[in-house]
């Protein structure tokens, strides 16, 4: 299972928000590349950047500091937030990012992830789906559809879409735990896609519950880690070494 450490960027620093709520902001970093090195120093090979400014505004806001880490760190990086036009996607992607991760435009035009998939390929484009109760959030998260997450799924499915960044809004930031039966239904709704899981990892043993997961869900390929990395509550140590897990019974 990959491990994608989290960095979310805001005014150019390295935050994280309590269940995406942007006045529920803890600055961590206030260099992003710090933590990217360090997530590479101990054995990540995949990092997850979302760019909060871009998510709001709808407009990317630190391309130059995605490219500054894309440059120095050396591995591989998914990109997510104000990814809605072309124009976003192909600059991103010709900074040397290797997956693009879209949303809100997904939610509210479906078709446009087809285009995206047939123009730049199923491996560089990723439908992000962020749910709350079970139906998408937008915007930031702002905004509720009336989509199901499982509705979203399969029409990027149909659409070629081949890799899914499935996040359950409640759980993201709360240190709460992941939602498993949220993911299982995800994974099990769209077994042709590749599933990320994000959202509420916060102790290896919730690491290990998606791992055992994974047994049932194979298309079950990542899990995004974020808080609980920041707040120390998984060491990277254990993380990042297979011969550290197993701690569930």
């Amino acid at each position: 299972m990959t491990i994608y450490p989290a960095i979310d960027l805001r005014n150019g620093e390295c935050v994280r928000l309590f269940r995406g709520l942007a006045d529920q902001q803890k600055t961590y970093y206030e260099d992003p590349l710090v933590p990217a090195l360090l997530w590479k120093k101990h054995g990540a090979d995949f990092l997850h950047l979302i760019d909060l400014d871009g998510a709001f505004s709808g407009n990317s806001a630190n391309l130059k500091l995605v490219e500054k880490i894309v440059q120095a760190i050396g591995v591989k990086v998914q990109l997510g937030g104000g990814m809605r036009d072309d124009f976003s996607i192909e600059r991103a992607l010709n900074l040397g990012v290797d997956r693009v991760i879209i949303g809100t435009r997904a939610c509210m035009e479906p078709e446009w992830i087809g285009r995206l998939v047939r123009q730049f390929g199923p491996e560089r484009i990723v439908v992000g789906i962020d749910a709350k109760d079970g139906l998408v959030a937008t915007k930031g998260w702002v905004e509720t559809s009336e989509l199901s997450a499982i509705e979203l799924a399969e029409r990027a499915r149909d659409l070629g879409a081949k890799w899914i960044i499935h996040t359950d809004i409640s759980t993201d930031g709360a240190m709460l735990g992941p939602n498993l039966d949220a993911q299982r239904k995800i994974a099990q709704a769209v077994p042709e896609c590749q599933i990320i899981a994000s959202g509420g990892v916060t102790t290896m043993r919730d690491v290990d519950s998606l791992r055992l997961l994974q047994s049932d869900c194979s298309n079950l390929e990542g899990l995004i880690i974020g808080k609980a990395l920041y707040e120390k509550t998984i060491k990277p140590s254990e993380l990042f070494d297979p011969q550290n897990s197993g701690v569930l019974p």
